[in-house]
C-alpha cells in the first residue's frame, strides 16, 4: 500500500506543477471557458497514460540504449513549445463568444494528446517514474502506476483549466487578454528553455 501512495505522491508532484500543458489549460480555460478547455484537459490525460504505458512497458530500455532518440524527442518537443509560446504571444485576445461551453470551440483533445507527446516535460516525468518505481519492469506495477496517474492527471490539468476559468471574466477585453497571452507565452517559452537543462 505504501508504494501506492509514494506512487500517487510521484504523480501528483509532476502533474500540478507548472508546465506546458498547464499553461496552455489556463489560458484555454480564461478564453474559453471551463468546458471547452476540460476537453484538451482529458485528451492530454489520456495522451499522458499513453506515453506512460508505451514508456514502462518497454520504450524506456529503447530510450537507455540508444540516447539520441531522448535529445531528438527533447529537441523537438522544445521546438514545438516554442511553437506554441509564439502563437499564444500573437493571438488577437478576442475571447470566444459567450455560449455554453459545449458550443465553444477550444483546444480538442487530440491536441492535449499530442502536447504531451512532444512535451519533454511528460517525458522526463515518465522516464523518472518508470526508474524510481518500475525498473524491473513488474506490468502490474506499472498498470497501478497509470491508473493512478489518470486520475491524478485529469484533476491536475482540471485545476488549471478552472483557473483560467474562474480569471475569465477579468480578462474579458481583448486588451487584457492580450496580455495574459503574452505572460502565458513568457511562461509557456520559459518552460520549454528551462528543459534544455534537463
Amino acid at each position: 500500500m505504501s508504494i501506492l501512495v509514494s506512487m500517487a505522491a510521484f504523480a501528483l508532484a509532476s502533474s500540478i506543477t507548472p508546465g506546458p500543458v498547464n499553461i496552455v489549460a489556463l489560458s484555454a480555460g480564461a478564453r474559453y471557458g471551463l468546458g471547452a478547455s476540460l476537453r484538451y484537459a482529458a485528451g492530454a490525460t489520456l495522451g499522458f497514460v499513453a506515453l506512460f504505458l508505451l514508456i514502462g512497458l518497454g520504450l524506456h530500455a529503447a530510450l537507455v540504449r540508444w540516447p539520441v532518440l531522448t535529445t531528438a524527442t527533447q529537441w523537438s518537443g522544445i521546438a514545438f513549445l516554442l511553437y506554441m509560446a509564439l502563437r499564444l504571444a500573437l493571438d488577437d485576445g478576442r475571447l470566444a463568444p459567450d455560449a455554453p461551453d459545449a458550443q465553444v470551440a477550444g483546444p480538442s483533445a487530440a491536441s492535449g494528446a499530442a502536447m504531451q507527446w512532444l512535451n519533454p516535460k511528460a517525458w522526463l516525468a515518465c522516464v523518472a517514474a518508470m526508474g524510481a518505481y518500475a525498473a524491473d519492469g513488474d506490468r502490474v506495477l506499472i498498470w497501478q502506476f497509470a491508473a493512478l496517474y489518470l486520475v491524478i492527471c485529469f484533476a491536475s490539468i482540471a485545476c488549471w483549466s478552472y483557473a483560467g476559468a474562474s480569471l475569465r471574466h477579468r480578462l474579458a477585453n481583448a486588451a487584457r487578454m492580450r496580455v495574459f497571452n503574452r505572460l502565458m507565452a513568457l511562461l509557456l517559452a520559459g518552460s520549454a528553455l528551462f528543459l534544455l537543462d534537463a
